[in-house]
């Protein structure tokens, strides 16, 4: 192609002549490759250099929950519910040791003189290890909170689902129950079920679970699932008046089908957004019950229990408030980071 022709090609064809040009191509042999949707959510995520760092570090504790808890148990060679309450404990004040302390393994030494490793010291008089207290602690956190965001969520959405596309009576009685649960006293009903039934439901574990676990689940399950209703539902009585929906009315498909098959879709985003959010509400929750005496029971260890007990040394052992104070400090912090990224990423005009 000569130059007159490619100024000319270049003026008649515009912005699509001048690209053929300076690609070597001939007009109309310019290939364009759409983004598909979840492509382009993925695009500006990673564009989201903090809640990649929250995606990341949620990668870490969990690995190191459910990885790296058995391994360190292994390696160390005892238990996080192995008490050491001579050797762990200095009998001259009676405090925990320190991080990084050898003591005498009286429980599984081959020899009298075998000594185990306490990286991060005794968490309090009974002398077990607070490190892999911690790593269990993890365990016990992540399952309380992605059950219960799992069940929470699965009930909001049926419900806010059901309530946004029936309207009428339907729409009406599950505003009403959604209202009783918001203004139920959560606290005093937990505080009263953990002194009467308690016991029997935390011994509920279906072979994997810690114990307490299932009771926190149907507890939270029960109390959290208002809220993504009420959001589902929002989106929903907008959603029922689109023309996909319409469309889909007029072939003859069933209500179900509608839901399941052009409505949920759309909810995915909102989902997977309030999904991450929760999980660290639920992590908090645990802890904060916890702390209490009415979540996770002792000895299973717990981030809530190891924080009840650190108060009684935080002037003289302070490190035993600050581990699992960080620990959760960071979890709920890469999560809260992670549902803002997904946010902006579902929903760029979010951001600005």
């Amino acid at each position: 192609m000569s130059q007159t022709e490619k100024e000319i090609l270049g003026g008649a064809a515009g912005l699509a002549g001048a690209i053929a040009i300076e690609s070597g191509t001939q007009l109309g042999e310019i290939e364009i490759k759409a983004r598909g949707y979840w492509e382009q959510v993925w695009i500006r995520l990673r564009r989201d250099k903090i809640a990649i760092a929250g995606g990341v570090t949620i990668i870490l504790l969990l690995l190191a929950g459910f990885a790296g808890a058995p391994i360190a148990q292994a390696i160390l060679g005892h238990s996080p519910n192995d008490i050491y309450s001579f050797s762990a404990v200095n009998q001259t004040t009676l405090l925990p040791v320190g991080p990084w302390t050898w003591i005498q393994d009286t429980l599984h030494g081959a020899t009298p003189n075998s000594k185990t490793l306490f990286i991060l010291g005794s968490d309090s008089s009974l002398g077990r290890d607070e490190f892999l207290r911690l790593l269990y602690g993890a365990q016990v956190s992540f399952e309380v909170a992605l059950l219960s965001t799992f069940g929470a969520v699965s009930l909001g959405v049926l419900l806010g689902a059901i309530a946004g596309y029936y309207r009428g009576w339907v729409d009406t009685i599950v505003s009403r129950v959604t209202e009783i649960t918001m203004a139920f006293p959560a606290l005093l009903f937990i505080i009263a079920l953990a002194s009467t039934v308690g016991p029997r439901l935390n011994d509920i574990t279906f072979g994997f679970l810690a114990k307490g676990v299932f009771t926190l689940f149907v507890i939270f399950s029960v109390f959290g699932w208002f809220y993504p209703a009420r959001i589902v539902r929002a989106v929903v009585l907008s959603l029922r008046e689109k023309e996909f929906v319409e469309a889909a009315r007029m072939t003859g498909a069933g209500d179900w089908r509608i839901i399941r098959s052009h409505i949920l879709p759309h909810l995915i985003a909102p989902i997977i957004v309030y999904s991450t959010l929760a999980v660290a509400t639920f992590i908090l929750g645990e802890a904060g019950l916890s702390f209490l005496g009415v979540g996770i029971p002792l000895p299973t260890a717990s981030w809530g229990n190891l924080l009840a007990s650190a108060p009684d040394y935080y002037t003289l052992q302070p490190w035993l408030m600050v581990w699992p104070g960080l620990a959760v400090l960071v979890t709920t912090l890469s999560f809260n980071l992670l549902g803002d990224g997904l946010r902006d990423a579902f929903d760029p005009r979010s951001a600005h």
